[in-house]
């Protein structure tokens, strides 16, 4: 009985000690975990900001906004608008606190200036409406709520053939905890020629290097022991075949209710599964060793938290 409590203390010291090490190799890159994108290129990015959050929707039917908002009959509605057909993509941009929204719109409208771009209708401030109307009923992104007075909106055309031409809708909000945002939805009629929410291996690698973790993004586990159909591994795949000199970590954390050697045996199961996946898609098993940590890494940035996988370099 005794040595069985000690073979069980050693083993919980080892799988912490293991924990620690592997919490000091992703939380020492915690603000690097978020995938660098790229620009799309109708719209370069004002200076000092980044990219936090990227969406792509294929063939939508979609109301471009062409006048202020307001509420009739409970339903948010612009006198003004105007329906497309295409495919959207929808860009977050954070911007530094030293800038005001004020700055970040007229780059915005400069930028539109040079590049022949056609304004079809713009506002700011209390003049635009509701902000939680802009956030909740029209872009349906919360974080987009501030203060009326700190909003900004201009509706734009990419070109001179009006019914084929890309169009763009953004939206500038300074919230009430000074965090400034740029929000843009670019709208391909004759569909996307660029999608930047897929990352090119070369990217991802450029990435990884430089950040020197990254969390794996489009897989999700139906059980412990299985991902669901509709995960893809491709980029991740992509990224490996890219530069065969990486040897990475695989990191899983898993929380719950459940206890920690619990969380940290699901956890690592789920890192197994992963590192096998690989290999059967003809990865060097020698490049790769998973580790599961449970619950003892929480640090995460905004976007990615709670149950995730991580590539950390070796």
């Amino acid at each position: 009985m005794i040595d069985s409590l000690i073979q069980t203390r050693v083993y919980r010291s080892l799988v912490l000690t293991s924990a620690c090490i592997l919490l000091f190799l992703v939380n020492s890159n915690a603000r690097g975990q978020a995938v660098e994108f790229r620009d799309h290129p109708l719209l370069d990015r004002f200076p000092d900001s980044e990219i936090t959050e990227v969406e792509f929707d294929q063939d939508v039917n979609y109301r471009l906004v062409l006048s202020s908002l307001q509420r009739t009959r409970g339903l948010v509605s612009p006198e003004v608008s105007e329906r497309l057909r295409g495919d959207v993509t929808k860009i977050v941009y954070e911007v530094s606190e030293e800038f005001n929204g004020q700055d970040v719109y007229d780059y915005f409208r400069e930028q539109l200036g040079e590049r022949g771009y056609t304004e079809l209708f713009t506002c700011a401030g209390r003049e635009c409406g509701s902000s939680n109307y802009w956030a909740n009923d029209i872009f349906r992104n919360r974080i987009l709520y501030g203060p009326e007075r700190n909003q900004f909106y201009v509706a734009m055309r990419a070109g001179q053939q009006a019914d084929m031409a890309p169009h763009i809708a953004l939206y500038i909000i300074t919230r009430g905890n000074r965090r400034l945002y740029a929000y843009l939805e670019i709208i391909e009629v004759g569909g996307a020629e660029t999608r930047i929410d897929v990352m090119r291996p070369a990217d991802l690698v450029t990435t990884l290097q430089s950040q020197e973790a990254i969390v794996i993004t489009d897989i999700e586990f139906e059980n412990d022991l299985a991902l669901t159909s509709d995960s893809d591994l491709s980029a991740v795949v992509g990224l490996l075949q890219a530069d065969p000199s990486l040897r990475i970590y695989l990191v899983a954390h898993l929380s719950g209710e459940a206890d920690l050697d619990a969380l940290i045996q699901r956890s690592q199961q789920r890192a197994n599964v992963l590192r096998q996946l690989l290999i059967g898609r003809g990865v060097d098993a020698n490049r790769i060793i998973a580790r599961g940590i449970g619950p003892l890494a929480p640090a995460c940035n905004a976007e990615v938290c709670g149950d995730r996988v991580e590539i950390v370099l070796q």
